[in-house]
């Protein structure tokens, strides 16, 4: 592990290779920033990698948390983090983090963002949490198998409608709070800069992808088996459509303007998300 001068700036970034903090590291990297990585696979470059969270603290003045990596441990890391000197804290948690836990389909995966928002806030350190809408990215598990073979898309809830957030957004807010003492004692609820409903997210992709698609609507049973064919635990499957349904009346989490606040420019549109990364589908 790498030994820094004493004040330098140091972050500790957990989930590095994950949706956000792969963006995180190639942000703080790229601003010349020294950056650990906890990571068990390959070494990331331009990172000093660590193979756990305490084995990465000496010497760390920031440290982003995710809430997979915390999970129920999340108070206890946080305290050998200010024990170590790290000053300052940035959990990433989720919009839903205030819904009961069993409508949180994210648990069913690892996550453990009401545990981890609540440790932060009680930290005793600068704390920031990032309450991120769903991810752009989950348009590419949800829609782009299909997308790839063929015209088709078949999901259920066309008319669910929620404002998916760039990851990149996401990641760029944390490094500006890792640095920025004015985002300190702040909850940043982040979306996108619109909402669209499945059908308008399926018909995004196609008018960006140049291709025609059209919208089957079919049962939330068959969606959950998909996803569950495709890997997924199959309690967050059926937490994920309960959640559709009970947000048809009215968009889930609309757009807030907290990503143009912090960063001074419009948060990245849907169909640009899309035109990124176009081989996703």
């Amino acid at each position: 592990m790498t030994r820094y001068p004493e004040g330098t700036l140091m972050i500790l970034i957990t989930g590095a290779t994950g949706a956000i903090g792969r963006h995180l590291l190639r942000t703080l990297t790229a601003a010349g920033e020294p950056v650990r990585a906890v990571t068990r696979g390959a070494p990331l470059p331009g990172a000093d990698c660590v193979r756990t969270v305490r084995d990465g603290l000496a010497g760390a003045t920031g440290l982003f948390l995710h809430p997979r990596v915390a999970g129920e441990d999340a108070p206890a890391i946080l305290a050998a983090a200010r024990a170590a000197g790290v000053r300052r804290v940035v959990a990433l948690t989720a919009l839903n983090v205030g819904d009961p836990e069993e409508q949180q389909p994210s648990r069913y995966a690892g996550d453990r963002n009401k545990e981890l928002d609540l440790a932060t806030r009680d930290s005793g350190m600068a704390w920031t949490c990032l309450r991120p809408a769903s991810f752009a990215g989950n348009a590419a598990r949800a829609f782009g198998p299909q997308v790839r073979a063929g015209a088709t898309v078949r999901y259920p809830f066309r008319a669910f409608e929620e404002s998916l957030v760039d990851e990149r957004d996401v990641a760029e807010v944390a490094a500006r709070a890792l640095r920025d003492d004015t985002l300190a004692g702040r909850v940043l609820e982040l979306t996108g800069p619109q909402s669209l409903t499945h059908g308008e997210q399926v018909a995004t992709i196609g008018a960006v992808l140049r291709r025609p698609l059209t919208f089957e609507e079919v049962p939330a049973q068959v969606a959950a088996w998909r996803l569950t064919v495709a890997g997924l635990p199959e309690r967050f499957a059926g937490a994920l459509m309960e959640r559709y349904e009970r947000h048809l009346a009215a968009p889930q989490h609309p757009p807030t303007g907290v990503v143009d606040e912090v960063l001074g420019r419009p948060a990245t549109p849907f169909a640009t998300w899309v035109a990124d990364h176009a081989d996703a589908f």
